[in-house]
């Protein structure tokens, strides 16, 4: 792991203004997403969120019987975990590592770390 001074390589992150950036950048850090690594799976409790910059990640439903198909692909326009900004902590699809790269990650699932304090009021 390490902190990343600039978000450019992911475009969710590439977009905030410089001063948010500098409000939650020395919060952030990038870490490697390895092929095949399992991020989160159906039903778990997770802690963190992933805005990939170079690698690429399978959203997959998981069905009652354990066979699964493809929902969604997440690369550098997109955001691993959104359920934590819905203010859940749990998914129904399991996400997995289809091409390997890194992400930055914030180091706390403290989401108002990411959204500035008017933006919460709204939604919440």
């Amino acid at each position: 792991m390490s902190s990343i001074d600039q978000p450019h390589d992911n475009h969710l992150l590439a977009v905030l203004p410089e001063a948010e950036w500098a409000r939650i950048g020395p919060h952030v850090v990038q870490v490697d997403m390895p092929l095949g690594q399992v991020v989160y799976e159906s039903g778990d409790r997770f802690d963190h969120v992933y805005f990939p910059s170079t690698a690429i990640v399978s959203l997959l439903y998981v069905m009652e019987d354990g066979a699964s198909g493809e929902i969604a692909i997440v690369g550098n326009e997109g955001v691993v975990g959104i359920a934590l900004f819905m203010g859940g902590d749990t998914t129904p699809s399991r996400a997995v590592v289809q091409s390997a790269g890194r992400a930055a990650q914030p180091r706390s699932k403290r989401l108002s770390l990411l959204i500035p304090s008017a933006e919460l009021k709204i939604i919440a």
